[in-house]
């Protein structure tokens, strides 16, 4: 059935092709009973489909699954059934059949009378032959297709885009490797997140729970304290009670006694008691249940804020490291800009090119975190530089010199001390910036300490000894400079 659809659709190509080269090149008559064969033609073509479509859709699905191997090329249509090669100086016979000039011209020889089609054996009278320009061009264009120079021209062009593909399909290879590896990354930190926070958490419950068997162990032992006292007291109450009532008890009888007869002496009554007790007690129960009724959440906080890891530090500012434009308070916690230059001694640990200070505190190991005020200041830098950072330079605040850093522009504009800036987001401006250093990590974080918001972190933090870095920068002219202070929080108990 598909062979037999595939002769046929061979047939109709080629029909099709003879009659626009005869409407193309014959007489208006011919022209009007081609057109009419033609629509006879379509017809007959769409009754045949409509009658067996669902075969030839059955046909055409086992077809197109069968590898494609019958399906013919243009090259076998425009194929000579004579020769068995491409169509030279192709002519079509009055049957609409198609062959070379010399092949059918070498059939017919040596025929006398009635010739016939090679190919369907219809007999012809006369020896017709009709040059079909349209199939010659067709085969011209196969023929030239099929030519060395044009196959090599096409394997060139399919092997660029074979490298083109092969190229952009390892492309995305490794896009899918880099984005499995960091699919990867993310769950291994996620649990190694997951691990730490639920660590830290529990550390805080072991404290909390730690400070309320304190809490409780110590108000017991107040409790007994108190108890015993009033055990003490009323002991003592029920004692000179006792020592009144015998008293009261002898004088009884010497008044009964006065009665009856005449005593010559009083007996003998200590009128003053043995026993003193005091009027007023030396516990106070107000005190007692004041003491833990007040705000005890605040002095659990308090008391366990001393063992907070990392507690913030308690930081103060290096006079030996601050640009002779800056002054420092007593305390060494506050830093302004001056209204004019101090005199200052010299030595490699000042700032002399930018308005920058260090912190007397350094660290080397573990986990620190601090903050900083800086209130409503419209330009700062605040981070962390490397004890070796040339300080007599003037140089951009980036890793790459030794600063990790955050800043502050314009009063609004963010940023990320990188090369070049990455700009920040800050929906809210903090008044004070917590600063948060793991040294063996390598991270640098920076975070709003007002709701402990992350604004950026470094991922590949310093190595070696660094110090807290600050830096007021210039104010604006006819502006009144605001001061930026390290924040100290209460680090013993109550």
């Amino acid at each position: 059935m598909a062979n037999n659809n595939e002769a046929g659709r061979q047939r109709s190509f080629l029909l099709v092709l003879s009659f626009v080269h005869l409407s193309k090149c014959g007489p208006p008559e011919v022209k009007s009973i081609i057109v009419k064969t033609l629509v006879r033609v379509l017809d007959l073509n769409f009754l045949l489909w409509s009658k067996n479509k669902d075969s030839w859709v059955d046909t055409a699905s086992t077809t197109m699954a069968s590898d494609n191997k019958k399906k013919p090329s243009l090259k076998e249509d425009l194929t000579c059934s004579i020769c068995y090669e491409l169509f030279t100086d192709p002519v079509m016979l009055a049957c609409m059949h198609h062959f070379c000039r010399a092949c059918i011209s070498t059939y017919w020889r040596g025929l006398r009378g009635f010739v016939s089609c090679p190919q369907c054996r219809r007999e012809f009278p006369t020896r017709q032959l009709q040059t079909n320009f349209l199939v010659s061009g067709m085969v011209e264009k196969v023929r030239a297709s099929s030519g060395d120079g044009y196959q090599k021209n096409l394997q060139n062009q399919l092997k660029d885009s074979l490298e083109s593909h092969q190229a952009k399909r390892e492309e995305y290879l490794n896009m899918i490797r880099q984005d499995k590896e960091k699919v990867d990354t993310i769950k291994r930190v996620g649990t190694e997140l997951q691990v730490r926070v639920q660590g830290e958490f529990q550390a805080l419950r072991d404290l909390l729970q730690q400070e309320e068997v304190e809490v409780l162990e110590e108000m017991r032992r107040e409790q007994e304290e108190l108890l015993e006292e009033a055990e003490r007291r009323l002991e003592q109450l029920r004692a000179a009670v006792h020592e009144a009532e015998e008293s009261v008890r002898v004088l009884q009888q010497a008044a009964d006694a006065m009665e009856t007869s005449v005593l010559l002496e009083l007996p003998e009554v200590n009128f003053r008691p043995s026993l003193q007790v005091e009027k007023e007690a030396e516990f106070d129960v107000n005190a007692f249940a004041g003491r833990y009724s007040g705000p005890l959440q605040y002095i659990t906080w308090r008391r366990m804020f001393r063992l907070l890891k990392p507690a913030p530090a308690s930081l103060t500012f290096d006079p030996e490291t601050a640009h002779p434009s800056l002054c420092l308070s007593r305390d060494k916690t506050s830093v302004v800009e001056c209204q004019e230059m101090l005199p200052y001694k010299r030595n490699p640990k000042r700032f002399t090119q930018c308005v920058n200070v260090l912190a007397a505190q350094c660290f080397l190991s573990g986990r620190h975190y601090w903050e900083v005020g800086v209130g409503g200041k419209t330009k700062w830098d605040l981070g962390v530089a490397l004890e070796a950072v040339d300080r007599q330079a003037r140089a951009k605040l980036s890793p790459e010199n030794g600063y990790w850093t955050l800043r502050l522009r314009d009063g609004g504009r963010y940023s990320a001390g990188t090369q070049p800036w990455t700009p920040l987001r800050v929906d809210t401006p903090p008044r004070s910036i917590g600063v948060f250093l793991d040294c063996e990590q390598r991270m640098v974080s920076f975070y709003n300490a007002e709701s402990m918001r992350l604004i950026y972190t470094f991922p590949h933090g310093p190595r070696g000894r660094v110090y807290p870095f600050f830096s007021t920068c210039v104010s604006e002219h006819g502006q009144k400079p605001q001061p930026i202070k390290v924040l100290h929080f209460p680090q013993d108990p109550l």
